[in-house]
């Protein structure tokens, strides 16, 4: 079964992963941080889910996703396809869009691993 390795991350925290596909979250998706109360919380916190997720474009972008992942997939070369997904801070958007798209690729039959590189660190103040 192919395999597909997501990452999400938060750019104020290191420079992205190595990946085959990245993608920046920071410009044109709703920053839940930017919400006093939303900023503390995480992908865990419905909140900040049904925030992300409501965002124009999100759902185009996933879809997005679940096609170019197929297209790495389909090429000569064995191994796995890391997509690697990152917003500011890495605690609101890239997490959920990371988790949405594991959930996508897995109803397509593909196994995946899911790492949140950030979610845990402190909220950056800026």
């Amino acid at each position: 079964m192919p395999a597909v390795e997501i990452v999400s991350f938060g750019y104020l925290h290191g420079e992205p992963p190595p990946a085959h596909l990245t993608i920046d979250l920071r410009h044109h998706f709703k920053d839940p941080h930017v919400s006093p109360e939303l900023r503390y919380m995480t992908a865990h916190d419905e909140p900040v889910r049904t925030t992300v997720l409501g965002t124009p474009g999100i759902a185009d972008l996933l879809e997005a996703t679940v096609t170019a992942v197929a297209a790495f997939l389909s090429g000569p070369s064995a191994g796995p396809v890391t997509v690697a997904d990152g917003c500011a801070g890495g605690r609101h958007r890239a997490p959920v869009f990371a988790q949405h798209l594991a959930n996508r690729l897995r109803r397509v039959g593909l196994s995946v691993t899911l790492h949140h590189r950030d979610l845990d660190k402190p909220v950056v103040q800026r």
